[in-house]
């Protein structure tokens, strides 16, 4: 395995330094090690490491961790995309927390298993690089960045993010598959007063029932079968943050219920405790679903859409903002032309034509996917209609003097959709306006 990276270790036993040093020579390319934080600062501007293994406590007899935590605090605030690793002999959950609410990555007790060593700290330079590269990208491509366009219903939405966005209020966000959500949910971050810390997303709908609780709420150590370790869930660790809840009509009552109690007050409890835990959040939640309709049908709790609703956005589909068609087809192609090396190509008059034809049943995400394919199938620089690939969506046709049932009509409209996009799943999904989870539940339901 090729070394990688540099790590920094400030411990004041020298033995462990010697230890941790020998043990991750033949992981790292270079360890350098410290017995003292007082020249932390100056070492990191010097060499540069790209995860720091930071002791708790460097005084005989003080053992509350607020040394490592105070420079924990120097080190985000001087050097904030440094990974930082927690060393410590004494495994409290509390100062663990705490530690990973000030923008730890992990925390590591003494005395420590070499595996689990070598791999926290692998795993928190592979993070590292990973968000590097992915902000380097996102810079270059402005992959995130929020394209409003000129349509009046989606400026309207502009008008009332720039308003609601600096404050705290809950803010549910519907529309269509492909139409945004997400971005929009970042663009509010972004503008919010905790655009500090990064936004923490969680798909609802593909958390596994028996996992809810602790992927949420987190557990504690032999809470159940396979809680090897302490935990914190979801909504602790986006304390000070915004918390991003998708799919949230995929949850049954009996979660909603769980999810409100904890919304109406502010607080947690771990699986296998009894202590409630403050939350400090902005909740951002969305969904492709009327939960409205679903509310009077009964099949989602009213006061939970109450609570998550204190602002509603209602992203309109792409096929009603057609102005905004042409000038994102040419975002995406400005992008994908730098990534495949294509500075000259161009969309002609009839491809644009097609385009605003076209009806996007998977709105934007769907414009990105056929540009991309129009950049690789395009010969020359030009993009004929030929190279788009669109072809009639693949809805389903219903007779309205069949005596099909709902499951019926249901179940064909998946065979259509299924044959229509030789069986790709994630379009299948997008063409049907689900989750892929659901998707699969059906499919596995009517034996398809």
């Amino acid at each position: 395995m090729p070394k990688k990276g540099k790590l920094l270790v400030v411990d004041d036993n020298q033995n462990i330094l010697s230890a941790v040093k020998i043990l991750m020579e033949s992981h790292f390319e270079k360890v350098i090690a410290l017995p003292s934080p007082k020249s932390l600062i100056s070492t990191i501007q010097s060499e540069s490491p790209d995860v720091l293994l930071l002791d708790m406590n460097f005084h005989a007899g003080i053992n509350t961790g607020n040394e490592g935590l105070y420079w924990l605090n120097e080190v985000n605030a001087k050097f904030p995309k440094l990974k930082v690793v927690l060393f410590t002999a004494y495994a409290d959950v509390d100062l663990a927390v705490r530690a990973m609410k000030d923008g730890a990555y992990d925390f590591v007790v003494k005395p420590w298993n070499n595996e689990k060593l070598i791999e926290t700290l692998l795993n928190a330079y592979n993070e590292g690089k990973t968000k590097s590269k992915a902000q380097k990208n996102n810079v270059a491509n402005t992959k995130d960045a929020m394209f409003w366009g000129t349509s009046p219903e989606m400026q309207r939405i502009r008008n009332i993010i720039e308003r609601v966005a600096p404050t705290d209020a809950n803010i549910l966000i519907t529309g269509e598959n492909g139409t945004g959500k997400e971005v929009l949910a970042r663009e509010i971050h972004s503008l919010s007063s905790r655009c500090n810390k990064e936004m923490l997303s969680v798909d609802m709908g593909a958390i596994p029932d028996s996992l809810f609780e602790s992927e949420l709420f987190g557990h504690k150590k032999g809470a159940f079968t396979d809680a090897h370790a302490d935990r914190i869930g979801k909504m602790e660790a986006a304390a000070n943050s915004t918390l991003f809840m998708d799919e949230i009509a995929n949850r049954p009552l009996h979660h909603q219920a769980k999810l409100l109690v904890a919304l109406q007050n502010r607080t947690i409890t771990r699986l296998g405790t009894n202590e409630p835990i403050p939350i400090d959040i902005r909740l951002i939640t969305a969904t492709n679903r009327d939960l409205f309709s679903m509310a009077e049908k009964g099949d989602f709790r009213q006061d939970l859409l109450y609570r998550i609703n204190t602002i509603h956005i209602n992203i309109p589909p792409l096929r009603n903002r057609k102005e905004d068609i042409i000038p994102l087809a040419e975002i995406f192609l400005k992008r994908l032309s730098e990534k495949y090396n294509r500075p000259d190509i161009s969309i002609s008059s009839s491809a644009e034509a097609r385009l605003l034809s076209y009806s996007w049943d998977g709105n934007i995400r769907e414009l990105q996917h056929t540009m991309e394919k129009a950049v690789l199938m395009c010969d020359d620089d030009v993009i004929k209609p030929e190279h788009l690939g669109l072809f009639h969506s693949a809805k389903p046709v219903i007779d309205k003097n069949s005596d099909a049932t709902l499951e019926e009509l249901e179940r064909k409209a998946i065979m259509d959709a299924m044959n229509a996009t030789d069986g790709n799943i994630t379009l299948v999904a997008q063409k049907l306006g689900v989750t892929r989870q659901t998707l699969y539940n059906k499919i596995k339901r009517y034996g398809l």
